[in-house]
């Protein structure tokens, strides 16, 4: 597992986190990037998801985010929730902020990455865990897929440090108009920068191409959109 890192949390455990490095990185003159899991572990689409950021020159490290329950390396299949279900109900906002620290801290200390360029982005779970990450450290902007359950966290946007960038499924029946709603009207209310984008005909899970539900158009407009939305805000 040489691509992995262990990480030690503030509360006492330890996190392993997979990590992509730029193959012609040099010095600390490289963006970092924290990518967030889907609920089904850092799997290899999620794996794939950081070695293709890596070759467009962020480090990136992807943390486990269920190692307080799961094994490491902890990952199962599109069609098996119930597995992930226990792990899912057992974190914790507190758990969650305390991971976001220690992988962030790890790419701010990182002999490559410029500690001012650090940016994070999540895709279904992870889509709630990069708006966190935006609202708990100095990230420079922040990107969300599909963002599951994000109205338990918009109580934060008030601590949201760079602009946002949503991206929803407009045939997706897991996330609502509702839960769209409650994270801009938070993030109008505190008055922070964000923009929204909705894929009419996208569903859930677009972005990942070893879902059925995967849309390419819309998952190459979306990573053409966050590419330029990070470099926009170096």
């Amino acid at each position: 597992m040489e691509k992995y890192v262990n990480l030690k949390v503030a509360d006492g455990t330890s996190m392993e986190a997979y990590t992509a490095i730029p193959a012609d990185a040099v010095g600390k003159t490289n963006p970092g990037l924290i990518l967030l899991q889907e609920a089904f572990g850092v799997n290899h689409h999620i794996r794939d998801v950081a070695d293709r950021f890596a070759a467009q020159g962020f480090v990136v490290i992807a943390p486990e985010m269920y190692h307080r329950t799961a094994p490491p390396y902890f990952e199962t299949g599109y069609d098996n929730f119930d597995e992930v279900k226990p792990h899912a109900s057992a974190m914790t906002v507190d758990g969650n902020e305390a991971d976001i620290r220690a992988a962030y801290h790890w790419l701010s200390q990182h002999e490559l990455v410029n500690p001012a360029n650090i940016f994070s982005v999540g895709y279904c779970m992870g889509g709630r865990m990069s708006f966190l990450a935006n609202a708990t450290m100095p990230i420079k902007a922040g990107a969300s897929y599909y963002s599951g359950n994000i109205k338990s966290v918009t109580d934060k946007a008030k601590n949201v440090s760079g602009r946002h960038l949503f991206f929803w499924g407009g045939l997706d029946k897991h996330i609502g108009q509702d839960q769209i709603d409650a994270v801009t009207s938070a993030m109008d209310a505190a008055d922070k920068h964000y923009i929204n984008v909705k894929f009419s005909d996208a569903d859930h899970g677009f972005n990942c191409d070893e879902r059925a539900s995967y849309n390419e158009s819309a998952a190459k407009e979306a990573w053409a959109l966050t590419l330029a939305f990070f470099r926009d805000n170096m």
